[in-house]
């Protein structure tokens, strides 16, 4: 297989982030007043007597999306964020180092003016910015969590990366 064949045909990039949320109202504020994403529009609610929740979207049968929201944030990206009800709904949101676990990173131009705004909205925050090494050097980074226990990253390399400096100084490894 060659190089050209690899991956999806006709890839552009990323679409949207899903996101589930127990309350849709306060993770709507909490990603206009606090992240600054642009709310855009709803949709819901949705449910089927038949199978086609758990055929098409891997839930229960009977689950419930209540409602969903769509917003944009920075001008490009787009959460899609649902409030659902379901029988065997899990409340607990996984950690980072669970199976399933994630994060979704925000890349911001100032690093201490960021952490200074989500301070302002008591926002809870995973101790102060770490500066990375090795290939990263030149970024800083850190951890935050949304209302709802969902984790978050913001990152910053004004100056760009070591490895945007100096690609040839890391060592790529060659996935088959």
């Amino acid at each position: 297989m060659t190089d050209a064949q690899k991956g999806l045909p006709g890839l552009r990039g990323l679409d949207h982030v899903g996101i589930t949320v127990p309350d849709l109202e306060q993770a709507t504020r909490f990603l206009i007043d606090v992240i600054g994403c642009e709310y855009m529009y709803t949709l819901g609610p949705f449910q089927s007597d038949e199978n086609w929740m758990a055929e098409h979207l891997g839930v229960h049968p009977r689950a419930v999306m209540q409602e969903l929201h769509f917003f944009r944030c920075g001008g490009q990206a787009v959460f899609e964020v649902f409030q659902y009800s379901a029988p065997d709904q899990n409340l607990t949101p996984p950690k980072n180092s669970d199976v399933g676990g994630h994060h979704v990173a925000l890349y911001v131009e100032d690093m201490d003016e960021a952490v200074a705004h989500l301070k302002s909205h008591n926002v809870e925050i995973f101790d102060a910015p770490t500066s990375s090494k090795g290939a990263s050097e030149g970024q800083r980074w850190l951890y935050f969590r949304a209302p709802w226990g969902m984790q978050f990253e913001l990152v910053s390399y004004p100056q760009g990366k070591a490895f945007d400096h100096h690609p040839e100084s890391f060592e790529k490894k060659v996935v088959n």
